[in-house]
């Protein structure tokens, strides 16, 4: 039998898409690939909360929440999230994939909805929330990426009133390096009775008056949503969130699998996550410097004609389009000593392989610069400087 799964290894090979892991050997100079956009990974607050709930209660939950693994850290964490994101409650999860793929998969379950579902369903959204779609079973129908256009001729064409409907989408992608238009989609929802699913985990910690998200830009009690976050971008842990009303916490708490039949988050991932999210309001300087360092990576990229995609976020995708020469310049740039992740399909659709560059805030003008100028020169294109 193994000779099957060879052969599949094989084929990727051959397109360029085997899939391997990273040394962790090699020096890197500067680190563009770090989803620690906030550089708490290792700031000492974080790292001291996470060893005193070690000593206090251990590395182990023991057990499901359900069961065993409930305790007082974790759910003075969900108090905290909630009032942060402006909800009634939250439900903590020990991955942002566990989270997407087992609350939206309970949500479509067709056991509880009156009828099949219909799911408007952002083309480029996360494998976990495809997953989340495959595992239901529901219709669902594909829109542009933040087009609202495209989303509003969807909804007039295949949303009825005898079917419940949903749109599900990201805040902030992390492959497009783009914004949602939040507003925009809040109002499509209301208008059409739709459900909203916002996956939130690159806007975690970046986004919002006190850093929260872009759900907290919006007023969210026009719709029925539930928004997803993560701990494991700008909180610099490990972990997710689920931010709603009580009704759909204790849905959860009785329909979701993932939550139901896994054992609770450690006391440590929860204890460094409740630290990093009490910081997150203080930390406005980090988060313009990393979107003002992000602005100038791309205005000397593209002044030297290199294709950036996206504005306004820290993430800086940089799209060469051929897999053999994402890879090749990822090569290049880490024999220079900096480190970015080099990104293929099915990940991104064919023909729009690149880099993703993610600027982080202990990241500097000089840093920038050298990055801008060794990808210029490795496209064989002008030299970037500034």
């Amino acid at each position: 039998m193994y000779h099957f799964y060879n052969q599949y290894c094989a084929e990727q090979a051959a397109k360029s898409r085997l899939r391997a892991l990273p040394s962790v050997d090699r020096p890197v100079s500067f680190d563009f690939s770090s989803n620690d956009y906030l550089g708490l990974a290792t700031h000492p607050d974080v790292v001291n909360a996470a060893i005193e709930a070690a000593r206090q209660c251990g590395v182990g939950s023991t057990g499901s929440r359900l069961l065993s693994g409930n305790y007082r850290l974790i759910e003075s964490f969900e108090r905290q999230i909630a009032q942060s994101k402006q909800t009634e409650a939250a439900v903590v999860f020990s991955s942002g994939y566990q989270a997407n793929m087992t609350v939206l998969a309970s949500l479509l379950s067709r056991r509880v909805l009156p009828a099949p579902p219909i799911v408007f369903f952002d083309r480029l959204n996360h494998s976990s929330l495809y997953n989340a779609m495959f595992l239901s079973g529901a219709q669902y129908v594909l829109f542009e990426r933040n087009d609202m256009d495209d989303l509003r001729r969807q909804l007039q064409k295949y949303c009825v009133a005898s079917r419940p409907a949903f749109i599900v989408t990201e805040t902030v992608h992390g492959m497009e390096g783009d914004l949602l238009p939040i507003a925009q989609v809040v109002d499509l929802a209301a208008s059409y009775n739709c459900f909203l699913y916002l996956d939130e985990a690159h806007a975690t910690g970046l986004y919002g008056p006190q850093g929260y998200g872009l759900s907290t830009t919006v007023d969210l009690s026009l719709v029925s949503h539930i928004v997803m976050g993560t701990f494991s971008k700008a909180i610099g842990g490990a972990g997710a969130y689920i931010a709603c009303n009580a009704v759909m916490q204790q849905f959860i708490l009785n329909r979701t699998a993932g939550f139901i039949y896994s054992t609770a988050p450690s006391p440590v991932s929860v204890a460094a996550a409740a630290q990093a999210w009490s910081m997150i309001p203080s930390l406005a300087a980090q988060r313009q410097q990393a979107f003002s360092l992000a602005d100038l990576l791309r205005r000397l990229l593209r002044a030297c004609g290199v294709v950036v995609m996206g504005d306004g976020t820290n993430i800086v995708p940089v799209c060469l389009g051929d897999e053999c020469a994402t890879l090749a310049l990822k090569n290049a740039l880490l024999n220079e000593g900096m480190m970015v992740s080099a990104i293929r399909p099915p990940t991104v659709p064919t023909g729009t392989s690149r880099l993703r560059i993610a600027i982080n805030a202990r990241h500097d003008s000089q840093c920038v610069n050298q990055l801008a100028r060794a990808i210029a020169q490795h496209v064989s294109l002008p030299a970037a400087g500034g």
